[in-house]
């Protein structure tokens, strides 16, 4: 059991890493290099939409959120391409980190706490 769970998240790492490469080649379709890209994004993003402290939810983005996206990616893109990514992923030694994406999210939080803040104002002082 435990050897499949470890298989698995190898799988699910390499094919984070192939839509992350499948993003950036020009060969990929447009809604597949803009699913992939998403996707990959958000999952080397260091920072969560949900942090995982959360009860349930924090952990729902990894469980299901990034999952689906890899597997919707992955239809979308030519499968001989995605051979050829998958390849190319196993071969890299280092883990990409999208800081684009840990900006993307952080300005959202900034957002909610702004309009967290701003609604609270606004209702004490009513």
């Amino acid at each position: 059991m435990l050897y499949r769970i470890q298989l698995w998240a190898r799988s699910l790492k390499r094919n984070i890493v192939a839509l992350w490469l499948a993003a950036r080649d020009p060969r990929t379709p447009r809604l597949a290099k803009a699913v992939a890209g998403v996707t990959a994004a958000y999952a080397l993003s260091p920072i969560d939409l949900i942090p995982d402290f959360v009860p349930i939810l924090g952990y729902l983005d990894d469980l299901v959120i990034v999952p689906a996206g890899i597997a919707l990616a992955i239809r979308l893109i030519p499968a001989e391409l995605m051979t050829e990514f998958r390849e190319h992923a196993e071969s890299l030694r280092g883990r990409p980190r999208s800081m684009t994406a840990a900006v993307v999210i952080g300005l959202i939080w900034t957002g909610i706490a702004f309009s967290t803040g701003y609604g609270v104002h606004r209702w004490y002082t009513r």
